[in-house]
Parts: C-alpha cells; sequence; structure tokens
C-alpha cells in the first residue's frame, strides 16, 4: 500500500505510539484522521481531529459517517489495568476486553464498508508480545490482546475477498506513558522505531510486523514446552 495520498484514521493518537504514527503519516504524505477520547489533547498539526471513544458505539458510528474517504484504519487506542484475573473484582478485566476486543471490532465492523469502497485499503491491529504469553500482574491485559490477535487473524480471512490488507503488530515494551510506572526494567523500544516498523510494514503488504526482538523470542518459544518459557515463575 503506499501510503503517499492515502487516508488514515488513527485511533489514540493523543500520545505514544498512536501520536508517532499520526505524525509519520502525515510526513509520508497522508491524510490523517488523529483522534482520541479528549480532542483537545491532540496538538498535531496538519491533521484533523476527531472525538472518538471506541468503546461507545455511538461515537464509532459517528467517526465512521465523518471520515467517508479513509483507507487505512489504524487500531491503536489501548488501556493497562495492571490486573489479574484471580484475587480481584472483574471491572477491570472487562475494561481490558471492552478496549482492545470489542472496541477494535466495533471499529472493523464501522469501516470494513468504508474500505471496501474505497478499494479495500488496510487494517493495522496494534497488539502486543502478551498476546503470546502471561505475566503476573497483567493477566487481564494478556487475555484481551490474546483475543484481538484472534480476532485479527479472523478478520484477515474475512476481508479477503474485499482485498483489505489486515496486519498485526507484536511488539514488547515501548518507552510511552503506559509503561511509565510499570514494575519493568527491561529495555524500551523507541516509539517513534515502531510507527516506522508499522508504516514500513504496510507498505510492504505484510500481514504481520514483529517489531523487537523480545517478541520474536517470544514467538518461537509458543513451538516448545511452556515450562521451559515460565521457569522459575511456576515454582
Amino acid at each position: 500500500m503506499n501510503l503517499s495520498g492515502a487516508t488514515a484514521l488513527v485511533t489514540g493518537a493523543n500520545r505514544g505510539i498512536g501520536r508517532h504514527l499520526a505524525a509519520q503519516l502525515a510526513e509520508r504524505g497522508a491524510k490523517v484522521y488523529a483522534t482520541a477520547r479528549r480532542p483537545g489533547s491532540i496538538d498535531l498539526p496538519g491533521v484533523e481531529v476527531l472525538r472518538l471513544d471506541v468503546t461507545d458505539p455511538e461515537s464509532v458510528a459517528a467517526a465512521a459517517a465523518a471520515a467517508p474517504d479513509v483507507d487505512l484504519l489504524v487500531n491503536n487506542a489501548g488501556i493497562s489495568t495492571g490486573t489479574n484475573l484471580i484475587g480481584s473484582g472483574t471491572d477491570a478485566i472487562g475494561r481490558e476486553l471492552d478496549t482492545h476486543f470489542w472496541g477494535t471490532l466495533a471499529m472493523v465492523r464501522a469501516f470494513a464498508p468504508v474500505l471496501a469502497a474505497n478499494g479495500g485499503g488496510a487494517i493495522v491491529n496494534m497488539l502486543s508480545a502478551l498476546s503470546w504469553f502471561s505475566y503476573d500482574g497483567s493477566n487481564a491485559y494478556a487475555v484481551a490482546k490474546a483475543a484481538e490477535w484472534s480476532m485479527t487473524n479472523g478478520i484477515r480471512l474475512e476481508l479477503a475477498e474485499q482485498k483489505t490488507l489486515v496486519t498485526g503488530v507484536v511488539l514488547g515494551a515501548a518507552d510511552t506513558d503506559m509503561m511509565a510506572g510499570a514494575a519493568y526494567d527491561g529495555p524500551l523500544t523507541d516509539p517513534a522505531d515502531v510507527a516506522r516498523a508499522v508504516l514500513d510494514g504496510v507498505e510492504r503488504g505484510r500481514v504481520e510486523v514483529v517489531v523487537d526482538e523480545w517478541s520474536a523470542h517470544v514467538k518461537a518459544s509458543l513451538a516448545a514446552d511452556p515450562a521451559e518459557f515460565y521457569g522459575q515463575a511456576l515454582g
């Protein structure tokens, strides 16, 4: 897909990876709808700002109506509640699923006809290495991202007939606000590098972009005994 002359909509474009995606799309010659729940938090020049809450069906429908020329949908909006699956309430687990699974699916369902009318285009779903493994303290996020990964594979098959490229992006930890204060002391990928890898992948027609070595390691481990990956965590 040639991004110069494309029309893209980016969710969660007010900060982190989403902000870099919107900025780099504009730099590559795309028209960009930059969206956030609080549109006033978007300070990028040269973009069209839309209010969008992916968990609100009316907001999703309004965005699809306001952006009928989109041929690239980037589902980047996300949250991290730092919640496990046992020993806590289910509200936070529900918020994770509402945002990453149901919210992303709502965006795809709303924009699939738009993409079809504009020649097929592409969808990018920003996933996580936690789609493929679990981490004590972030298990609700892992469940939601695993569901989003499986959904990404499903919609890729369902939208193939209308010639829509569906790209799943898998990455580990990036240097964003979401990671601030997290119990993690490993390397952090520059979000500008993440955005560059994503857009390069779309232009090359990639169905999957594995951004970093950690994500590649996690993917390779899936063919082995889980005890080898989780090691001491299993006691």
